[in-house]
């Protein structure tokens, strides 16, 4: 009885709330019916990854084989190879990637000049809206080995020129530091947003106690924006094996096949090209699981270490 009372109660106090914020909750209905729509209901479809999926069969329809599909992958000569590339790009890409934007949030807001400080936004941020077949196409032309531009500086100094697209060992250089050019402006507005944020009188007081410049950036700045470096982690970790398909699928050729091939590119070959559908949904699913247990872990570690995370 008194369950009842105590469920009754908070129905009341949610159907108040609702009716005294209405326009709010309307505002967020649209984004909530998106990912209802488009992120949960095709969630039905995962099931596919557990049966032999047949199209004139249906998801219903098609037979049940378990975990079948897994163990084909986990036993596959494949695995190993997609498990290290993917999981060295994505490490690659936090290591080198992560920090640049930080490193840019600083010094852009250590600049006096406010022309010189938007004239740097402009030509960081710039790179973020060129198409992932433009940046492509770039590559190509810079690293050509017969007129790229970095080729012939190398030759000038008496070099020989690499085939960067074509040699494997270069590919994870290649993808990794042409995506930190052309994110890293973008991804700092976040930390620029949270430098304005932190209180200018813990610099003034900072500046009379005779703290220099490198000082109040290490002491004042840094601590300021821990906070969103440590969301930001827990998000970046969540999608450690989620490396971009069209990047690495535009990049890839059967040279550099040993360095480049993903999960993403071999869920691609398995499932469009090769009409594997319930193979292809396990190894998804598989890549899905692992970041979803990453995702947890970080932030569980986050959580215990400085009270910041995501939940």
């Amino acid at each position: 009885m008194q369950a009842e009372v105590g469920l009754s109660r908070k129905r009341s106090v949610i159907l108040r709330r609702i009716r005294k914020n209405w326009d709010l909750y309307l505002l967020i209905a649209p984004v909530i019916a998106f990912f209802i729509l488009f992120e949960y209901v095709p969630m039905y479809g995962v099931q596919i990854a557990f049966k032999n999926f047949i199209a004139t069969k249906g998801i219903w329809g098609s037979p049940w084989v378990g975990f079948q599909h897994f163990e084909r992958f986990f036993e596959s000569y494949y695995f190993w190879r997609l498990l290290k590339n993917t999981l060295g790009i994505g490490l690659y890409q936090l290591f080198v990637g992560f920090p640049v934007p930080i490193i840019l949030a600083l010094m852009i807001n250590e600049v006096r000049s406010r022309a010189f400080s938007r004239f740097v936004q402009t030509v960081t941020y710039a790179p973020h809206f060129l198409s992932t077949v433009v940046m492509v196409g770039m590559i190509l032309i810079f690293l050509s080995p017969q007129t790229g531009l970095v080729n012939l500086i190398i030759t000038w100094f008496r070099g020989e020129p690499i085939e960067f697209l074509t040699e494997p060992a270069w590919f994870k250089t290649v993808y990794v530091m042409s995506g930190v050019w052309q994110q890293m402006g973008w991804s700092s507005i976040i930390y620029l947003a949270a430098l304005t944020g932190i209180d200018p009188q813990l610099h003034e007081s900072a500046r009379v106690d005779g703290a220099s410049r490198w000082q109040r950036i290490w002491h004042i700045n840094l601590p300021g924006i821990v906070p969103t470096i440590t969301i930001l982690l827990i998000l970046n970790m969540g999608s450690l094996l989620s490396v971009g398909f069209e990047k690495v699928f535009l990049m890839q050729n059967s040279l550099n096949m040993p360095a480049s091939d993903v999960i993403a590119t071999h869920v691609y070959r398995k499932g469009i090209i090769d009409g594997q559908y319930s193979y292809s949904a396990a190894v998804g699913l598989f890549n899905s699981v692992v970041n979803f247990i990453l995702l947890v872990i970080v932030n569980r570690i986050a959580r215990k270490v400085n009270d910041t995370s995501l939940w």
